[in-house]
């Protein structure tokens, strides 16, 4: 793990974010000229490729100006409403030390010791076990845990996720799930735009009216084989910039996982509770309604596809043993959730145990079998028996 270089990593981030930004209003451009050439297309189907692509190329330049706006005003709603957007896709609310006196506190003592700024703290209300941070400055900073975590996981496995979402924070591993949401969310609206466009705009392949002679029939042929080209063309164009938007999501680097595991050690100095409490969130994480955006940010993602071309996240088993290797933890295996206390369950010989009336204590262990008696003071294991 130390092989990765942290400051390297976080130095790397800053440089990421800023290619990511770039990169973002390439793809805008890229989807932009690609509407242009369907427009073009359905404005006149009469024209060679070539006429096409210097009528989309001046498109592009007069449309430059807005949807550079347009890209930039989404960045800055982005900036100030996102946190807003993900606890209404969430349905996650601030708790203050009076709800949460025991989340609370691990987080303040966590912070205390590094003297790192407490973030804000997030509950969510899911029987899913899974954490995650979100932000992009450190006013925003805000870490939201499940309910089902705060239920299954004991006080050092709480202690090891909130270090492990304290450690993305300090990486700014944060900033950089944000970026790749906006410029998955941008691409996304204009990918959907041109795809109406294409779909609902009355769009056809071939000739606009009848052919009343060979060479107009040929020359139909013609022309519409050129609109079939550019149509292609900006179909082809928008998948790829949707392709780019998610392969922005390698470029987050499943490294950012492993550091961060090995932050909540550094911070805890207990490999062990970071171990168990991968163990227990393994295949359990899954949040019902959440986007996958939201997922990408948890402390594990169980969804992956294309044979986990796209996973944000390595599995459980390389991080645990990650750990194992260079914190020197030892690995349970999988794990059971706990179960309810036994206190909750009904004791089992209640029933063959007679009780006498207004005598309340249960027999167990200790009671004297026989002709029930009197109640008396203290009659307890501890107490005087007569």
């Amino acid at each position: 793990m130390a092989a990765y270089g942290l400051y390297t990593h976080i130095a790397a981030n800053k440089t990421r974010s800023i290619v990511l930004l770039i990169g973002l209003f390439v793809l805008i451009y890229v989807l932009v000229f690609a509407g242009a050439l369907i427009a073009e297309v359905m404005l006149d189907r009469g024209r060679s490729v070539g006429d096409y692509l210097n009528a989309a190329a001046i498109d592009l330049v007069q449309a430059l100006p807005f949807a550079t706006l347009g890209a930039a005003l989404w960045i800055v709603i982005a900036y100030f409403f996102h946190q807003k957007l993900i606890d209404a896709v969430t349905g996650g609310h601030a708790v203050t030390r009076q709800e949460q006196p025991r989340l609370y506190n691990l987080l303040e003592n966590l912070c205390i010791s590094r003297g790192i700024p407490m973030p804000k703290l997030k509950i969510m209300d899911s029987p899913a076990l899974n954490a995650f941070a979100s932000g992009l400055n450190r006013q925003q900073y805000a870490i939201t845990v499940t309910t089902g975590l705060l239920a299954n996981l004991d006080d050092h496995e709480i202690e090891a996720v909130l270090a492990h979402e304290l450690t993305h924070i300090k990486n700014g591993d944060v900033q950089m799930m944000v970026i790749a949401v906006i410029i998955a969310g941008v691409v996304g609206f204009f990918g959907e735009m041109m795809f109406r466009l294409f779909v609902h705009g009355g769009f056809r392949f071939g000739g606009g009216g009848s052919s009343t002679s060979s060479s107009s029939s040929s020359g139909d042929r013609k022309s519409g084989g050129g609109a079939i080209i550019v149509v292609i063309l900006a179909i082809v164009l928008v998948v790829l910039a949707w392709l780019l938007s998610q392969v922005v999501k390698l470029a987050l680097s499943r490294a950012r996982e492993y550091l961060a595991d090995a932050g909540s050690v550094e911070l805890t100095k207990n490999p062990d509770a970071m171990i168990s409490a991968l163990r227990k969130i393994e295949n359990r994480g899954e949040l019902e309604g959440a986007t996958s955006a939201v997922m990408e940010m948890c402390v594990d993602n169980p969804r992956s596809g294309f044979a986990d071309l796209f996973a944000t996240h390595p599995s459980v088993d390389a991080r645990v043993a990650a750990l194992v290797k260079f914190a020197g933890g030892h690995d349970p295996g999988p794990l059971a959730l706990p179960t309810p206390a036994d206190a909750t369950a009904p004791p089992a010989d209640d029933s063959a145990v007679p009780s006498a009336p207004g005598d309340a204590a249960p027999a167990g262990p200790w009671s004297v079998p026989g002709p029930s008696r009197p109640r008396r003071f203290l009659r307890r294991p501890w107490g005087k028996r007569v």
